[in-house]
């Protein structure tokens, strides 16, 4: 066997050529690893569109390799599982070190904190040299956070993303942002109405090739147990698939994705909302790809400002803060729980079987798309585990279950902490509780529910409305050292006048909550 000087460890979200595990890649001497494993596939208990999609795209990037001849040691999952060469990535890894015997292994910089350290450990173990290397995708690397980050008192994402603008000459007019405000949030809130959203937009279809349909068809049969729907699978798995549905988004959606990127309508569960962020997490686009592609679009007048700057303000800036307060936080960060919340992931999150219209809807996207867009995971699905008082890790741990776009870099940060309040106020100043009122504001739901949302208590109450009264009532201490929940506060103190109402909403949300944890249906 020809010997092999390094070892390039390609991990399943790390997609790209044009990584800098690549520089100075020797394709005599070099070797590319990659690897699925049943252990990555099962702890947690994954979406079947989301395995479908990693595989697939793992597949078909590494038959791309071998097309461009590069050497690759790839490690496939069979629908059997009687002939993996192992279950998990430190078996298959210490299989292949003992084989190739490598000089280096170069990878790099995962995007999970457990799978590093996994990493680093196993290279101890061989005593071969790890050289983890800097993800130049992202606008900004962990030390230039780091160096961000140092001697503030709060991290704040405006102040982080105005010096990403400013340092990146995004949307910039001089020294000055474009249209003299850095946010334009405020234009951003609308709700349909009643006439609803209109016509939506075609999304463009990429239909499984025959590598794709053995990925499904593996992942029908090994992990048929796990949630999710495979029947309209049509996700990117290339770049070039990938470019062309940034392409249709920029296009068609982005003008209109600004003012209604906060609202709901039943049964529509993609909107004007791009569906990007799992090609993004993959490495099949480059985040300076999608804001080229937005600028342009406002330059030559296809987009307004509004809806550029929303979609610029989440790549450039949500998503590269996220990712530099997830490295400067972990692995403490997993673990923490600042609302002392306990209650298990509600039964209802796997399957969507619940009398709440709103629920019912985003888990019917949920199973069909693995997908949902932020509003739903925030106030709706996260909203729901928020009040309820659901375990913040768990929650973080469903949410990577479930979605394409869920790598724990990006997901620990949204959903243990801004979605679930788990780091205290690190990452959002409040908690985003609301009551049903919220979701009748924004959705056509409320109208067709058995449930009231005005009522707290009854037997047509809304679950959210009183489990949000619950929240703020049981987490009074905390919330009450919060500026920005006074109003909220407040009106907790109103409703604490009438004894009669406050002990009819406790004990309406005792039972609810009994009954998540019973596993029954309401």
């Amino acid at each position: 066997m020809q010997a092999t000087r390094n070892l390039v460890l390609v991990l399943g979200d790390q997609l790209s050529k044009e990584s800098s595990a690549f520089d100075g890649f020797d394709r005599q001497k070099d070797r590319v690893w990659m690897a699925e494993n049943a252990y990555e596939s099962t702890y947690v208990w994954s979406h079947k569109a989301r395995l479908v999609l990693f595989f697939s795209a793992m597949r078909h990037f590494k038959d791309d390799l071998l097309k461009n001849k590069y050497r690759v040691a790839y490690h496939a999952l069979q629908a059997d599982g009687r002939r993996d060469s192992g279950h998990d990535f430190t078996t298959l890894l210490a299989i292949s070190l003992r084989e190739y015997k490598p000089e280096k292994i170069i990878v790099l910089q995962p995007g999970d904190w457990r799978v590093q350290d996994t990493l680093q450990r196993c290279a101890q173990e061989f005593n071969t040299p790890l050289e983890i290397r800097n993800d130049r995708d992202f606008y900004c690397d962990t030390d230039a956070f780091a160096e961000w980050a140092q001697d503030r008192n709060r991290w704040v994402l405006e102040d982080f993303y105005r010096e990403m603008r400013r340092q990146h000459g995004i949307l910039m007019h001089n020294s000055e942002p474009e249209g003299g405000q850095w946010n334009l949030d405020a234009d951003n809130r609308e709700a349909f109405g009643k006439n609803g959203p209109g016509t939506i937009p075609e999304r463009p279809a990429f239909p499984p090739d025959t590598l794709t349909q053995a990925v499904i068809d593996m992942v029908e049969t090994r992990f048929s147990d796990h949630p999710g729907s495979l029947t309209s699978f049509n996700l990117p798995v290339t770049q070039d698939q990938a470019a062309q549905a940034l392409e249709h988004f920029i296009t068609y959606c982005l003008a209109d994705f600004g003012r209604w990127q906060d609202a709901i309508w039943q049964g529509q569960h993609l909107l004007y909302h791009s569906q990007l962020a799992a090609s993004l997490n993959l490495h099949l686009l480059t985040p300076r790809q999608c804001v080229h592609a937005a600028e342009a679009a406002y330059e030559s007048g296809v987009a307004p400002l509004n809806s550029v700057e929303g979609f610029v303000r989440q790549i450039l800036g949500w998503r590269e803060f996220v990712r530099g307060v997830y490295w400067q936080t972990m692995p403490g960060y997993q673990d923490k729980n600042a609302l002392q919340a306990r209650l298990p992931v509600p039964d209802f999150f796997w399957h969507g079987e619940t009398d709440m219209a709103c629920v019912a809807d985003a888990m019917q996207g949920l199973i069909q798309h693995a997908y949902a867009h932020h509003i739903v995971r925030l106030m709706v699905l996260g909203l729901f585990a928020l009040v309820a008082g659901v375990n913040p890790r768990q929650f973080h741990d469903w949410h990577m279950a479930m979605y394409t776009d869920a790598i724990d870099w990006v997901s620990l940060p949204n959903a243990l902490g801004m979605s679930q309040f788990g780091d205290g106020g690190l990452l959002a100043t409040k908690p985003y509780c609301a009551s049903g009122n919220y979701i009748n504001k924004m959705s056509n739901h409320c109208s067709g529910c058995r449930y009231n949302y005005r009522k707290a208590h009854g037997e047509d109450a809304c679950p959210f409305t009183t489990l949000y009264w619950d929240f703020l009532d049981r987490n009074s201490q905390r919330l009450s050292k919060n500026h920005r929940m006074n109003f909220q506060m407040k009106n907790l103190e109103k409703k604490h006048q009438d004894a009669a109402t406050m002990q009819a909403i406790r004990h309406q949300a005792t039972v609810l909550k009994q009954a998540l944890q019973n596993k029954e249906r309401f």
